[in-house]
């Protein structure tokens, strides 16, 4: 494992983490409270946090240079980021914001724009993070529940997906009863979107499955059964399950996926992935809350084509993915690190961000 220079004492205290032989994991940056990830054209790396600022690792494909504040908004947390055209979105507490941006902009060269609200009651409470994702022509926010099992919930924005035109026009529920589907992605070659969900609690324990789905596959606005269904069509109390989607990866209850992203299928740059991975999703899944723990870890999920290369099993959630980034969480249960984001680089580079400690990994190919 290498270190630069940049990263302060804090990283070095994270050594437990490792990625599979034939990797190299780097951290090149420190921010506090460091979630969502997205890469600029010419290798700058933005990164939403906690609070109310939006970071920028300059050159993070190169040089990485010390992170510096882009832009601070008036709402946080400002946990989603994703780069579309001339804009920076983010996705906030109460909003989906968006800044101007031309390649190699290192500070915010207009105000934060809000083009969308979103827990339009206007109360904070539980699931306050909003992801972003933009595919197709359109700009999606997944906006979690206010509580475990809300009904009714504080106001119809809670535990959607919600789509609209890049300027914010037009918001509708792209999908419903859906928890908190906090990770969002965009499969490159069929620009679909998927999105990874943190199901409920207070089921058996082991029960349900976290999910991760491709949204787009269904038509209209598919219902998640958050409050009545789960896992393959297992009803809640008297509840039914007509309609509820059953979804095409699964992982363990709990795991809590928060970031995700899928590696293109034909990279350039020098730091390609082999070709196993290409196709394939990193989720990054923050861990549990309960006892005993679930670790925190990144996942990755093999694709043949627009699936997954192997099918749910109901009977095993882990076989349908292996770990890629490990060694988070220590025997006695104290962890180091929690993956937050995920994002791949122009040149092949896997970016990871992670909130205990605020680090940020670029993992690369060894000997490159």
């Amino acid at each position: 494992m290498r270190f630069t220079a940049l990263v302060p004492a804090l990283a070095l205290a994270l050594l437990g983490a490792s990625v599979p032989p034939g990797f190299t994991l780097e951290p090149i940056a420190h921010v506090a409270g460091a979630r969502e990830l997205t890469v600029a054209p010419n290798g700058d790396l933005f990164v939403g946090t906690s609070g109310s600022d939006v970071y920028v690792v300059p050159d993070a494909q190169g040089h990485a240079g010390a992170p510096q504040v882009f832009a601070t908004l008036p709402d946080h947390p400002v946990a989603g980021v994703a780069l579309a055209g001339d804009w920076l979105y983010v996705g906030a507490q109460f909003g989906v914001y968006r800044i101007p941006y031309r390649s190699g902009d290192r500070t915010a060269r207009g105000k934060p724009e809000k083009i969308a609200s979103v827990r339009t009651s206007g109360i904070s409470r539980d699931h306050v993070t909003t992801t972003v994702a933009l595919t197709k022509g359109m700009l999606f926010a997944s906006v979690g529940s206010s509580c475990n099992v809300c009904d009714p919930e504080l106001d119809a924005t809670r535990a959607t997906i919600q789509q609209m035109a890049p300027d914010g026009a037009g918001m509708k529920p792209r999908a419903t009863d859906i928890r908190n589907a906090i990770a969002l992605a965009v499969q490159p070659d069929s620009e679909d979107l998927w999105a990874g969900v943190a199901g409920r609690d207070d089921l058996e324990h082991g029960q349900p499955y976290e999910i991760f789905d491709d949204v787009s596959a269904h038509p209209g606005v598919p219902d998640y059964g958050w409050r009545r269904c789960y896992d393959d069509h297992r009803p809640i109390g008297n509840a039914g399950c007509a309609g509820v989607v059953i979804p095409l990866v699964v992982f363990p209850a709990y795991d809590t996926p928060i970031g995700a992203a899928f590696y293109p299928t034909a990279p350039g740059g020098r730091y390609a992935f082999p070709a196993p991975y290409r196709g394939g999703a990193f989720v990054a899944l923050h861990g549990s809350w309960h006892q005993p723990p679930v670790p925190p870890r990144v996942a990755f999920v093999p694709f043949a084509g627009r699936k997954p290369a192997k099918a749910v099993d109901w009977n095993d959630p882990g076989a349908q993915w292996h770990e890629f980034l490990s060694g988070c969480q220590a025997a006695d249960g104290s962890r180091s690190c929690r993956p937050t984001g995920v994002a791949v680089g122009t040149d092949g580079s896997l970016f990871v961000s992670e909130d205990a400690g605020g680090t940020v990994w670029r993992i690369r190919p060894s000997g490159r």
